[in-house]
């Protein structure tokens, strides 16, 4: 008799990730949101995918029995979570390790391109104008950098590599990382301010008028974390009011970024497309992953990247 292989129901987008090593050892069930309530009963594994889809959580409660294991592609959970999940016992994991350094080396960009006035330069050659100016120099500025999770930890990293002075803000206080309390204090000083945070109920919409206003006029914030750590209106705002001096978010609460937000014509702000983790391979990377815990998981072995998921985030840094 030919045993039977768990069934691993992937949350599908293209492209599609490549699970060819799972051959034989995993029965694989493509998706859409569209049909993902009624597929959910039969799958023993759900591997999310479409990671800017919130089909799960709106799928995943009803009738009928749930996958031991969920497996997002991606470091964020608050796509997916939802009162019902976070009470069963299925172990949620998530994509921790790929998109660290891709998003430290991304913030350092933005750092140098905003001392070294580079937008302004590249706007000045389509212009044909030749127009000297000066630049600040980024060794010996100070960045504050929100989230002390390993996105932040490999943020802090880089940029000391590049002379700044940097402060790692997290949940709890602990040798290297200031707690909450100190937020406002760092900030005020800071020339970058990150953020780099999971979006839970402690931490959204934390970047408000009172944050903005307590920053200095020279300031340079990024948001490389989750859309709503931020709120967009205050932000803008901010801008027009010359508060600080720029920002550049990655991360929006609407993804795509409407046509008609006031956002793409704010001065000082940079948008990119959700882009920051996501370096040639990537895809690779995380088809990968899953298929290294997959094998961990069918052999009894604990998984890495387990999220707490009254928490919203993976414990333990």
């Amino acid at each position: 008799m030919t045993p039977t292989v768990p069934t691993v129901l992937v949350l599908d987008a293209d492209p599609p990730p490549r699970l060819g090593r799972l051959t034989g050892r995993a029965r694989i069930v493509r998706t859409d949101a569209a049909h993902l309530a009624e597929r959910l009963p039969g799958a023993d594994v759900l591997l999310v995918w479409d990671f800017t889809s919130h089909a799960v959580r709106q799928a995943w409660p009803g009738e009928g029995s749930r996958p031991r294991w969920v497996h997002t592609a991606s470091a964020g959970v608050d796509h997916l979570m939802c009162p019902e999940l976070a009470a069963s016992d299925t172990v949620v994991t998530n994509a921790r390790g790929i998109f660290d350094q891709p998003i430290a080396e991304y913030v350092a960009a933005l750092v140098l391109a905003a001392a070294k006035d580079l937008p302004r330069t590249l706007e000045l050659q389509r212009e044909r104008v030749w127009r000297h100016r000066e630049t600040r120099r980024v060794a010996g500025t100070r960045a504050c950098v929100v989230g002390s999770g390993p996105i932040g930890r490999a943020i802090v990293r880089t940029l000391k590599a590049l002379g700044v002075t940097t402060a790692l803000v997290g949940r709890v206080p602990r040798i290297g990382v200031h707690g909450p309390d100190d937020l406002d204090r760092l900030i005020s000083r800071a020339d970058w301010v990150i953020a780099a945070a999971p979006l839970t109920e402690q931490t959204y919409r934390m970047f408000d008028a009172h944050r903005f206003g307590v920053m200095q006029p020279s300031a340079f914030f990024v948001n490389v974390g989750r859309g709503d750590l931020v709120d967009e209106e205050a932000l803008a705002r901010a801008l027009a009011r010359r508060w600080i001096a720029g920002a550049a978010l990655d991360v929006f609460t609407t993804e795509p970024l409407p046509g008609d937000s006031p956002l793409w014509g704010l001065p000082g702000l940079v948008v990119s497309p959700h882009m920051s983790g996501d370096t040639v391979g990537w895809r690779d990377e995380l088809g990968a992953q899953f298929v290294e815990l997959y094998e961990r998981w069918t052999a009894g072995r604990s998984l890495p990247n387990v999220v707490d998921k009254t928490r919203g985030y993976v414990p333990g840094h």
